[in-house]
């Protein structure tokens, strides 16, 4: 079922921006819905910050049309700055002031109303767990407290739409799970995030993905649907006695068009979807192997991640040699 115009809290169509012949983002189209947390990955120079100075009114397409909260990107990008939370991996806090003259400060940024400033900054402290630690200067605080005194400023004014670059970089894993606690919670009460991260497991959080690279939208799904349904290739792990001693032989195998130990076990990958775990065991039996267990199971997204860019890349590779 198609969601409804007012259900839309972001939507692109064939949206482009280029600086001179160089094109960095090509005519990319897609909807992320109100409440959802929408991941954007992508290699370094992919275009992902581009899209998200567009989406943010900070730079005008060249081409192509989008909303951001309603708003056109065009013609009212002044009321989308007004109508989204933005931080980056940066965090936009000042050191020398106190957390709470942080809050105040952003306050007084996002013009919020005199009557509601002390419910909003009791709100953050309590979000944040600083409410010991509001007279505390920040720049003594931790990455991870930094963190999330970044996430309270960026919502103060309570925007239906939420912008996050990089959130995470930088920070210990346990503080990076505490973000993301705080993010679901917000996506609970209707804000939408759009995300952009490095963090492959991170991508496993989001309900949707879209992967992004040399400006184009490569894939764009749930992170189960994009590992499953997107990927060609097949991956099947190889429980025997010596893995390091197969993989030198790997080779010999054709049908195998990588492989790599994990842990104990060896992981062959394929795209022949014919291929069957017991297909394997026979075949890898008939050279004299003994194998205690074949499985097949599901790429990682980083494995997902690497094959999708490596397949764009034949693609146009094939397209270059045909021209040629």
């Amino acid at each position: 079922m198609k969601s409804s115009p007012h259900d839309i809290a972001v939507s692109v169509k064939n949206l482009e921006r280029r600086f001179g012949s160089f094109i960095a983002v090509d005519r990319i189209s897609f909807e992320v819905s109100r409440g959802e947390i929408f991941g954007f990955l992508g290699p370094n120079g992919a275009g992902k910050s581009t899209t998200i100075r567009m989406l943010c009114g900070l730079l005008a397409p060249t081409g192509g049309s989008g909303t951001v909260a309603g708003f056109d990107l065009r013609k009212e990008a002044e009321q989308i700055k007004s109508n989204i939370g933005y931080m980056s991996q940066k965090f936009s806090l000042y050191d020398d002031l106190t957390v709470e003259e942080n809050i105040n400060f952003y306050s007084g940024i996002y013009n919020i109303p005199k009557n509601k400033k002390i419910e909003r900054k009791h709100w953050v402290l309590e979000m944040a767990g600083l409410t010991d630690q509001k007279n505390l200067r920040t720049g003594f605080l931790s990455a991870g407290w930094k963190q999330r005194l970044a996430l309270g400023c960026a919502v103060l004014h309570e925007p239906p739409v939420l912008f996050l670059d990089e959130p995470t970089s930088g920070v210990d894993p346990i503080s990076r799970r505490q973000f993301w606690t705080l993010i679901y919670t917000l996506s609970g009460t209707g804000v939408t995030v759009f995300v952009t991260t490095h963090y492959m497991e991170e991508a496993e959080y989001c309900d949707r993905l879209g992967m992004v690279y040399r400006g184009e939208l490569i894939a764009l799904g749930a992170p189960e649907e994009i590992k499953t349904q997107m990927v060609d290739d097949r991956i099947f792990e190889i429980q025997c006695a010596h893995p390091e001693k197969l993989l030198a032989k790997m080779p010999e195998f054709p049908e195998f068009s990588d492989a790599f130990l994990f842990s104990n076990t060896l992981h062959v990958i394929t795209n022949d979807r014919n291929l069957t775990a017991e297909n394997i065991r026979t075949r890898i039996e008939q050279e004299g192997w003994n194998i205690s267990r074949v499985e097949k199971i599901l790429p990682s997204m980083e494995h997902a991640f690497v094959s999708l860019i490596e397949k764009r890349d034949r693609t146009e590779n094939a397209r270059e040699a045909v021209k040629r």
